[in-house]
């Protein structure tokens, strides 16, 4: 059993890590943190944990020392902080963006400012364990995920790995995501009469996780080959990724369901969806929310020379706070999916 902290606990993604950690067998939870809502039950704030913990909110000013932290503040924050916070706590769990990146040029560019602690970039894992498994087992600093890059990472690895991606040019991934991307703070965009029935391009190019698509799949800074849009739809949990990809030589689906499970076929939270009937044939985000589970599924257009790759995940679970207590899990030796069991729901 060991002691963890959240610092930034309230966020729809601080909720979600508050939720399972508090179903989490190893983990005593210590101390939540929250500036304005300091003093006030954590149930206030994230009312599905009604009667699971009397704990309250707490300023950071209060924090005390931890075996783990994590850090859930809004981007470009915790890196202003990081050398108290690692001395708070032997590990760090990070869920922003910044530690995402080991390239500060690359971070410079894509978040139009230079990184404030930039000698610690190299000390962070990024945190998706089906790229970097090894390195987290042994990891003291662990990065966040973001959620449209998991989903595009995800979608595009196997292919990558493979050799079967024609680099030059590259892949485009067209992705749509619920509304809870957006965080709990009220704007003109989440407000219900204009958010309602939306299907609405917020970054048709330009979109920050391209970043980490470009680090992840090892491709150059200065010539990337890889282009996100990005639609916001009425959904309040998912992302759904749908990568265009152009092939360096013919293939067939074949040759492609031994790239997919070469890449996935031992990891225990990517399913492979590719049937030939039904309505469920490809992934769909509706029945993953609340589970740690990515669909990654695939069509094959040989009349094209392209692979459309398609990933499905809830964006607070697999492209967050799950991500984040599964790397958890491998940086202590646990069960990979203590405390990820729950499977998701149908019909919702």
């Amino acid at each position: 059993m060991i002691q963890a902290s959240v610092v930034g606990g309230s966020g729809y993604v601080g909720g979600e890590l508050i939720r399972l950690l508090l179903g989490h067998d190893q983990i005593e939870l210590k101390q939540i943190t929250s500036e304005r809502n300091a003093g006030n039950l954590i149930y206030s704030v994230h009312p599905n944990l009604r009667g699971r913990t009397t704990l309250k909110f707490s300023a950071l000013s209060t924090l005390e020392p931890c075996d783990l932290l994590f850090l859930a503040l809004p981007h470009g924050q915790a890196m202003h902080q990081i050398d108290r916070f690692a001395a708070m706590a032997g590990k760090v769990i990070d869920l922003s963006a910044d530690f995402r990146l080991r390239d500060t040029a690359l971070y410079e560019d894509w978040y139009g400012q230079p990184h404030a602690a930039p000698q610690w970039l190299d000390r962070f894992v990024y945190g998706l364990p089906e790229l970097h498994r090894d390195a987290l087992k042994s990891a003291s600093y662990v990065s966040g995920v973001g959620c449209n890059a998991t989903a595009s990472n995800l979608a595009l690895y196997p292919l990558f790995k493979a050799g079967l991606v024609d680099k030059p040019r590259g892949a485009i991934v067209d992705i749509k995501v619920g509304s809870s991307e957006g965080g709990n703070t009220p704007s003109l965009s989440s407000h219900h009469p204009e958010r309602s029935g939306t299907v609405r391009s917020f970054a048709p190019s330009g979109h920050r996780h391209t970043a980490e698509v470009i680090q992840e799949m090892g491709l150059q800074a200065d010539a990337p080959t890889v282009h996100l849009s990005v639609t916001a739809i009425e959904l309040v949990r998912g992302v759904l990724a749908t990568a265009h990809v152009f092939l360096a030589e013919p293939v067939t689906e074949k040759d492609l369901w031994k790239a997919y499970r070469a890449a996935y076929g031992q990891e225990p939270f990517v399913r492979l969806v590719k049937d030939r009937k039904g309505i469920y044939r490809y992934p769909d985000p509706k029945i993953l929310a609340g589970a740690n589970y990515c669909d990654v599924g695939f069509e094959l257009d040989e009349r094209s020379g392209r692979v459309i790759s398609i990933a499905a995940l809830d964006n607070l679970m697999k492209g967050a706070a799950g991500s984040a207590v599964q790397c958890m899990n491998l940086m202590y030796g646990w069960p990979e999916t203590s405390g990820l069991e729950f499977t998701g729901l149908h019909p919702v």
